[in-house]
């Protein structure tokens, strides 16, 4: 196997309904805004687009591919690190204590409640389901419940292996049944999960730590430093997993709704959506796929890409290439979502925009409708007022200027790429003091009022 670790996206305001089984679709092309009505399993559904049409079909494809599809990556997270037998738990033929539902969720695990038939919803909600099993926690797979994790059982019916999707990192729940369970909300980053410490149930850490370079408790003490909601998406090509100041060093997973117009989709602009699905799909979840890109030849930049050849992955057959349009599409799909009544000050919000607009700056990058820059939406460190850590591992040595649709509903776990700023009063007060803006305490309030209704 030659590579190695996992994860990870103007108005356009799309929302296609997926109903399995179209007996009717429609591509529609132009570019004008206007209502259009789509018959899908004889239910009508009226769609609002603004900007770009979308070919229903393709974004139901690529909703199916982001929620259930593995790329095969199982043979890296059942053939490579054994997350199968770390789940099932000695008593059921795995290692260790298992895996239950009680502690799946306690690491971020997210469960899909309309998966689950009523039967169980009944046995959970009168107390008859054991949370804290492991053979439940398999129980749930095998209804394909897990949100972003897909077993896969043999003929016997015993758990035979496990691999990640895309929703793993990039959807979470409304909690609507209960805390961690509920409807999905694709597109949405799931601040809770604990990425590391679900890598460092493995078995197998002495593979990480040969890979790169380290010992095994040195590759634990990093996997347990994430914490929940981040990762650290250049590690398996750099090798570097702490910062300058000895730090561990990890980046909140980023929102994939609210992306269209939006140039780059990463926080240092390492490529647009397609690249960066294909980068992900193949170095980071350890798909079966190919990629390319010959600035990861740079031995001095990326050492341990190019001792695995990630410049050049090669795969027959290729899982991955194929289902990038439908991937893209259902992305572009993903509206950002609208904050809910009640969550800000109207009048305030009001008074926020016009300083938004103006005196504040927000706008020379933040540019409405798609709330980053028109094109090279990238700036530097010293621009910005930041360290340039992080942009120095990227092939651009930039930054990117993140979109801020939707921002009410990705506040958990801070700001900025690595979250250094807890709030948005920390954010405001940081442009205040770069940019010399002279804000009062009242137009910092009316701007969080308004960044909070974007």
């Amino acid at each position: 196997m030659n590579k190695y670790f996992y994860l990870r996206l103007s108005v356009l305001t799309v929302m296609f309904a997926y109903l399995s089984g179209c007996t009717k679709t429609e591509t529609i092309t132009e570019t004008v805004t206007e209502t259009i009505t789509e018959t899908v399993t004889d239910t009508i559904i009226e769609t609002t687009i603004d900007t770009l049409r979308l070919d229903p079909v393709l974004v139901a494809e690529g909703k199916e591919v982001f929620r259930h599809d593995t790329f095969g990556d199982e043979a890296f997270w059942s053939g490579v690190l054994h997350l199968d037998k770390a789940i099932l738990g000695a008593d059921n033929g795995g290692y260790g204590g298992g895996v239950s539902p009680a502690t799946a969720l306690a690491v971020g695990l997210k469960v899909d409640a309309e998966a689950l038939p009523d039967e169980v919803v009944s046995l959970i909600q009168s107390g008859d389901v054991d949370l804290n099993d492991p053979a439940t926690t398999v129980e749930l797979l095998r209804l394909n419940s897990v949100v972003g994790i897909k077993g896969n059982f043999d003929g016997a019916g015993d758990l035979s292996s496990i691999g990640i999707t895309c929703a793993l990192c990039h959807s979470t729940v409304d909690d609507s049944f209960s805390a961690g369970i509920g409807k999905r909300l694709d597109g949405h980053p799931n601040r809770d999960l604990n990425v590391g410490v679900i890598v460092s149930l493995t078995d197998n850490a002495q593979f990480l730590a040969d890979l790169l370079h380290v010992d095994v408790p040195t590759v634990n003490a990093v996997l347990n430093g994430w914490g929940p909601g981040k990762f650290n998406a250049g590690l398996m090509v750099d090798g570097i997993a702490t910062r300058p100041d000895g730090s561990i060093a990890a980046n909140l997973l980023p929102a994939a709704y609210g992306l269209q117009g939006v140039n780059l989709a990463t926080y240092t602009g390492w490529g647009d959506m397609v690249y960066w699905n294909a980068f992900v799909a193949n170095l980071e979840m350890h798909g079966q796929g190919n990629f390319t890109d010959a600035r990861l030849n740079d031995a001095g930049m990326f050492p341990i890409a190019v001792e695995n050849n990630f410049a050049n992955v090669v795969n027959s057959p290729d899982l991955i290439t194929g289902k990038l349009p439908a991937l893209q599409a259902y992305q572009l799909s993903l509206d950002a979502p609208t904050p809910p009544e009640g969550s800000y000050d109207v009048a305030a919000a009001e008074r926020g925009k016009v300083l938004f607009d103006g005196p504040a700056q927000c706008a020379t990058c933040h540019i409405a409708p798609i709330f980053t820059d028109a094109g090279f939406n990238l700036h530097t460190a010293e621009e910005i007022g930041i360290d340039d850590f992080e942009a120095s591992r990227s092939p651009t040595g930039m930054y990117r200027t993140t979109p801020l649709r939707g921002l009410f509903a990705r506040m958990k776990g801070g700001f900025y790429h690595d979250g250094r700023f807890a709030t948005l009063a920390e954010v405001i007060d940081h442009y205040d003091g770069h940019f010399d803006l002279q804000l009062s305490q009242g137009d910092k309030d009316d701007l969080q009022e308004y960044l909070k209704s974007i």
